[in-house]
C-alpha cells in the first residue's frame, strides 16, 4: 500500500514538474530526473526489484511504437547518411569507449564492459523536442534527432542483448554476427506479417476504448512473440509500427484515433514518471551496498563514464561533420544544401540527453550481472547528468546559435491544406442544395486563407474568430444543460462536436502523441 501511495503522490508531482518545465522553458524529462535521484535519500522508501524482461517489455515495448508511429518513411530516406552515422556510428563509437574505460577503469569482463556502453550510447529526442519546437530549428536537424532517436535505440539494445547473454555464458561474442543477421531479418519480416494481421483485428473494432485496449494487448504481445522466437523484439515492435502508422488511419475513426493519441500520451508519460521513481528507489540500494572504500570509487568512475559519453558524441558529430564537409566541396551545388553547418553539428552534439531507455536497460540487468551494481550507478548518473547539464542549458545554447526560424513544416501545412480543401470543394461541386452551398462557402474560405501562408495575420484571425465563435457555443450549450432544456447524452454528444472543431481552429494545441 506504501508504494500505490508513493507511486500516486509522484505521479501528482509529475505533473506539477511538467508544468514548472514549460515555465521555465526546460525539458520536463530533466526536472523528473532530480525528483528521482531526490528519491535517494528520502527515508523509509521502499526497494523495489523488478524482474528484468518485465522491465524491457512494460517500458520499452509501448514507447518504442509510439516514437516508430510518428517516424517519418520519407525523412528517413531523405537523411539516411546522417541517420546511419548517428545511429549505428555514434552508437558503437559511444559503445566502444565507454567499454574500454569500463574494462581498464572498473575492471569489468569485456561483455560486461560492451554492456555498460550499449545501455548509455542511445539519446532519447524527447528531451530535447520541445525545447527545439520553441525556437524553429532546420527541419533537418529535428528530423535527425527524431529518426536517431528511434534507430539508435535499435542498435544499442541489439547490442546490449547479445553482450548480456554473453557476459551470462549463453552466447560467444565470436558467433554473434550470424546470429545478428539472422535476428534482423527475421525481426523485420514477423514485424511487418504482425502489422498486416494486427490491421485486420483493429479495422473490426469499433469502440474506441476496445481499440486501444487491442493496441495495448497487441503491442506487448508482439514483444512477447518475438522474443520466445528469438527475434529482436526491438526491430520487430519498430517495423509492426510503421507498418501500423501507414496503413492504421485510413482504417480507423476520427474518434477513435483522437481517442487512442490521447491515451498514448498519457501512458508514455507515466512510464516516463515511474523509470525515474525506480531509478532514484534502486539508487538508494545500490549506494548503501556500496558503503565504504567502493562507494567513492564507484563515483568516479560514474562520472567518469558520464564525460566520456557527452565528449564521444560532439567528437563523432563534430568529426562526421568536418569530414562531409570537405568532401562537399568536390560535389555539386544541389548535393551541398544537405552539407551539415558548424552551428548544426553543435546542437546535434549537445542534444545527446538519455532517457528512458538508458533506465530500463539498466533495471533490466539481472541481478548476477558481473558489475550490476557500478554499471547501474553509471548509468544513473549518466541519465542525470547529460538530462541536468545538457538539457536545462539547450535553451541559451540555442539563443547563441541562433537559427533562422524554419517553416518548412508550416509550408507543407498549408501546400496540402490547399489540395484538400480544393478536393472537397471538386466533389460538392456537383451538388445545388442550400447546404451544400453552405459548406462550399465554408471550404472556399479555408482555402482561401490557406492559399496565403505567408498571411499570418489573416490565418491568426480565422482561427481567432472561430475560436471566439465557439466559446460562445460552449457557453450556450452549458446554459441549455443548466436550465434542463437538454439532458446529458445530448450535451456531451454536441460537446464532442465543439471539440472537434476547437481542434480544428487551434494546431498549435491539437492532440499529438509523444516522441521517444
Amino acid at each position: 500500500m506504501a508504494l500505490f501511495e508513493l507511486t500516486l503522490v509522484l505521479l501528482l508531482i509529475a505533473v506539477a514538474l511538467t508544468g514548472l518545465s514549460r515555465r521555465l522553458e526546460i525539458p520536463y524529462p530533466s526536472l523528473l530526473a532530480l525528483a528521482g535521484a531526490g528519491l535517494a535519500f528520502v527515508p523509509g522508501a521502499p526497494t523495489i526489484e523488478i524482474d528484468p524482461e518485465l522491465a524491457l517489455a512494460l517500458f520499452i515495448a509501448p514507447v518504442l511504437l509510439d516514437a516508430a508511429y510518428d517516424t517519418s518513411l520519407r525523412d528517413l530516406n531523405r537523411y539516411r547518411l546522417p541517420l546511419a552515422a548517428l545511429a549505428l556510428g555514434a552508437v558503437i563509437f559511444t559503445t566502444a569507449i565507454v567499454a574500454f574505460v569500463g574494462w581498464k577503469m572498473a575492471g569489468l569482463p569485456i561483455a560486461a564492459a560492451i554492456a555498460l556502453g550499449a545501455i548509455v550510447a542511445p539519446p532519447d529526442a524527447v528531451a530535447a523536442s520541445a525545447v527545439l519546437g520553441q525556437f524553429k530549428v532546420p527541419h533537418r536537424i529535428t528530423a535527425i534527432l527524431q529518426g536517431e532517436s528511434l534507430l539508435n535505440d535499435a542498435t544499442a539494445l541489439l547490442v546490449y542483448r547479445l553482450a548480456v547473454s554473453a557476459a551470462l555464458g549463453s552466447i560467444m561474442l565470436s558467433n554473434a554476427i550470424p546470429t545478428i543477421l539472422l535476428s534482423t531479418i527475421g525481426s523485420l519480416v514477423a514485424g511487418y506479417l504482425l502489422g498486416r494481421f494486427s490491421l485486420l483485428t483493429l479495422t473490426r473494432i469499433e469502440d474506441a476504448a476496445s481499440s486501444t485496449v487491442v493496441q495495448f494487448a497487441g503491442t506487448f504481445g508482439v514483444w512477447i512473440l518475438a522474443d520466445r522466437l528469438g527475434l529482436s523484439a526491438i526491430i520487430t515492435i519498430v517495423v509492426y509500427a510503421m507498418t501500423l502508422a501507414r496503413r492504421a488511419p485510413r482504417r480507423m475513426s476520427a474518434r477513435r484515433r483522437v481517442s487512442t493519441y490521447s491515451v498514448w500520451e498519457s501512458a508514455v508519460f507515466v512510464l516516463n514518471v515511474l523509470a525515474f521513481v525506480l531509478m532514484g528507489l534502486q539508487a538508494r540500494s545500490i549506494v548503501g551496498r556500496l558503503a565504504g572504500d567502493g562507494q567513492g570509487e564507484a563515483f568516479v568512475f560514474a562520472a567518469t563514464v558520464l564525460a566520456v559519453v557527452i565528449v564521444s558524441r560532439l567528437v563523432w558529430v563534430l568529426g562526421y561533420g568536418v569530414i562531409i564537409r570537405w568532401f562537399a566541396r568536390f560535389d555539386s551545388g544541389d548535393r551541398r544544401r544537405d552539407v551539415p553547418s558548424v552551428r548544426g553539428g553543435v546542437l546535434v552534439g549537445w542534444c545527446g540527453m538519455r532517457g528512458l531507455v538508458t533506465l530500463v536497460a539498466a533495471f533490466a540487468l539481472p541481478a548476477e550481472f558481473p558489475g550490476r551494481d557500478p554499471i547501474v550507478l553509471a548509468a544513473f548518473a549518466v541519465v542525470l547528468g547529460t538530462l541536468v547539464l545538457q538539457g536545462m542549458t539547450l535553451k541559451p545554447l540555442l539563443r547563441i546559435l541562433n537559427f533562422d526560424p524554419d517553416r518548412t513544416v508550416d509550408n507543407e501545412v498549408a501546400q496540402a491544406r490547399v489540395a484538400i480543401m480544393q478536393a472537397a470543394l471538386d466533389v460538392l461541386s456537383r451538388k445545388t442544395s442550400a447546404a451544400a452551398a453552405v459548406v462550399r462557402e465554408q471550404y472556399e474560405a479555408q482555402r482561401l486563407i490557406a492559399e496565403n501562408p505567408e498571411d499570418a495575420q489573416a490565418a491568426t484571425e480565422y482561427d481567432r474568430l472561430r475560436l471566439y465563435a465557439i466559446k460562445r457555443q460552449r457557453d450556450t450549450l452549458e446554459e441549455l444543460r443548466r436550465n434542463g432544456t437538454i439532458g446529458d447524452e445530448a450535451y456531451h454528444r454536441l460537446e464532442e462536436e465543439i471539440d472537434w472543431s476547437e481542434l480544428a481552429a487551434s494546431p498549435a494545441g491539437s492532440f499529438q502523441p509523444l516522441t521517444t
